[in-house]
């Protein structure tokens, strides 16, 4: 088989641009609509079918059905979704996936030089960041297809190549062979539509049948669940199984296929004779049908995938707990309600205090995740509460009840930050362990000494947030700042002192100082809750 140095040029050449096409289009959907897309996700995937369309909808949103794992693996990793509510999204980017394969199937080439040049112009034009990604969008839309031709023109001239032929009938003979190199094409090229177009622009030119294609087609749907298992690596054991339980659901459909691959190329060969269009419809009902045949138990894969990664996974509730939209015409009792949430959100981010120091002085990993998962879950509060406080801020308050939904503003912004010291002591602990960073046992002594008395002034800021008129409680966390204030300057000192005697390894002392930082921060906003309860009695 001879392949001369043009039609290769002209293939990768093609194959290049189409690619960067569909990269430069996804990126540019997803700044365009991508900031509520993860929030769509958590909100809309109550139940499987909801997860399933709610999956396909923001998939062929952002055309990428690997952002659309990644973003699951994120949210389950944070506690905010399910497995069964994660599988249900990822059967649904399946199907979603498969927009850009009937988008392809278009014959839109000769529209590609002046979507180019429009979307270079809007770009090169526009200072605002939604034109911008608009012109992204459309000069992805050209480049994609203006690299399809080029590589459809590099790939005519094999139809004439009886060794490829012999290849391609090879494969369709040996159809595990064509799935296994499907596997390998998408994995390389990070793209399942990437894949898909390279049949398409093959069928085009009649290069390949639609039975040649199928075994590859498959395997790309293999392949695509390579980039949610690498996003899985060091994250949760609940993330690490939603990114398998995608892996297991294409597979299950490759053999269910397998089986029935000659009577499906029968129906879509039946459906429309047009080559492009025929790998763009066996891409969609194969991944439709894979979902509506696997939708019933899936449940039942969520159990053998929980098997499989075997582990406890600590389920926090998720969302606020107290918050009643109907009391918002009851503000008395919805500040009540508030001050509830509140406290649950005050102990969520002390526990995530608490797994980030275990963390640090144990060098036990797993509290790493744990600490971050639940720093999720404090952001998600805070917004949240944030949101009913503006809604309850527009009811008809009186002075004192105003004044005290501005004070719950602000505390509930201080508790969210001590989540954020807590992360901060989280990526510490992590540097410390994959440092293998030494420290002293005088060091850990004044760790634990400082945290003791950090935790005393949450337990009581957190029992302020529902005892708002308890000055001696506000008088004593106050006082107990001033207290850590002057410990960690004297703690600072004595490990300075160290440092400078070469008792202590440098780059251990560095993580120290910024312990003690974030601590000493931590009890600020704990004392800011009290100054705020203070101000309000006076």
């Amino acid at each position: 088989m001879e392949l001369d140095g043009a039609m290769f040029m002209g293939f990768f050449g093609g194959l290049g641009m189409f690619l960067f096409g569909i990269h430069y289009m996804s990126q540019s959907l997803q700044a365009t609509a991508g900031p509520n897309l993860r929030a769509l996700l958590a909100r809309l995937t109550s139940n499987p079918i909801m997860g399933v369309m709610t999956g396909a909808l923001v998939t062929a949103a952002v055309q990428s059905s690997s952002a659309t794992t990644v973003m699951v693996v994120g949210l389950v990793n944070a506690g905010l979704m399910t497995l069964p509510q994660a599988i249900g999204v990822v059967m649904g980017a399946n199907i979603g996936t498969s927009f850009t394969a009937q988008l392809i199937a278009f014959d839109l080439a000769d529209l590609s030089l002046p979507a180019i040049a429009i979307g270079t112009f809007v770009i090169m034009l526009s200072r605002r960041r939604f034109p911008r990604n608009v012109g992204g969008c459309i000069m992805g839309f050209g480049l994609l297809f203006f690299g399809l031709s080029i590589m459809q023109d590099a790939v005519a001239p094999l139809r004439y190549q009886q060794a490829f032929q012999n290849l391609m009938v090879l494969m369709a003979d040996h159809p595990i062979w064509g799935t296994i190199v499907g596997v390998g094409m998408t994995v390389v090229l990070q793209s399942s539509s990437g894949t898909i177009g390279i049949l398409q622009g093959f069928a085009q030119q009649g290069v390949i049948t639609l039975p040649m294609a199928l075994p590859f087609l498959i395997g790309d749907n293999i392949g695509t669940t390579v980039t949610a298992l690498i996003a899985s690596l060091g994250t949760s054991i609940a993330a690490r199984r939603a990114a398998l339980s995608h892996t297991f659901f294409n597979f299950i459909g490759a053999i269910i296929f397998f089986l029935v691959m000659p009577l499906f190329a029968s129906f879509i060969v039946v459906v429309t004779p047009e080559p492009m269009r025929q790998i763009a419809h066996a891409h969609t009902f194969f991944n439709a049908l894979n979902a509506a045949v696997q939708l019933p138990f899936i449940y039942l894969l969520a159990r053998a995938v929980t098997w499989l990664v075997p582990g406890e996974v600590v389920e926090i509730p998720q969302g606020p707990q107290h918050l009643s939209e109907t009391l918002l015409r009851a503000p008395e009792m919805a500040i009540g309600q508030v001050r509830r949430e509140l406290a649950r959100m005050a102990a969520i981010a002390s526990e995530t205090l608490d797994d980030a120091m275990d963390a640090f002085l144990q060098n036990d990993h797993q509290k790493i995740e744990a600490s971050m998962k639940k720093e999720e879950v404090v952001n998600e509060l805070e917004k949240a509460i944030t949101r009913y406080l503006v809604r309850l801020s527009h009811s008809d308050l009186t002075m004192a009840q105003s004044h005290e939904v501005n004070a719950l503003m602000n505390a509930v912004n201080d508790v969210e930050r001590v989540g954020d010291h807590a992360e901060n002591i989280a990526d510490l602990a992590e540097e410390k362990f994959d440092g293998r960073l030494p420290f002293s046992d005088q060091a850990v002594a004044d760790a634990k000494d400082i945290y003791g008395k950090i935790k005393y002034i949450l337990r009581m800021a957190q029992s302020l947030i529902q005892e708002p008129d308890n000055r001696d409680l506000a008088e004593a966390v106050v006082a107990a700042e001033e207290e850590v204030d002057e410990l960690e300057e004297r703690l600072r000192a004595r490990h300075i002192a160290r440092l400078n005697s070469g008792r202590c390894y440098p780059e251990s002392g560095v993580l120290f100082i910024d312990l003690l930082s974030n601590l000493e921060r931590v009890a600020d906003h704990a004392s800011n809750i009290a100054f705020v309860t203070l101000e309000g009695i006076d």
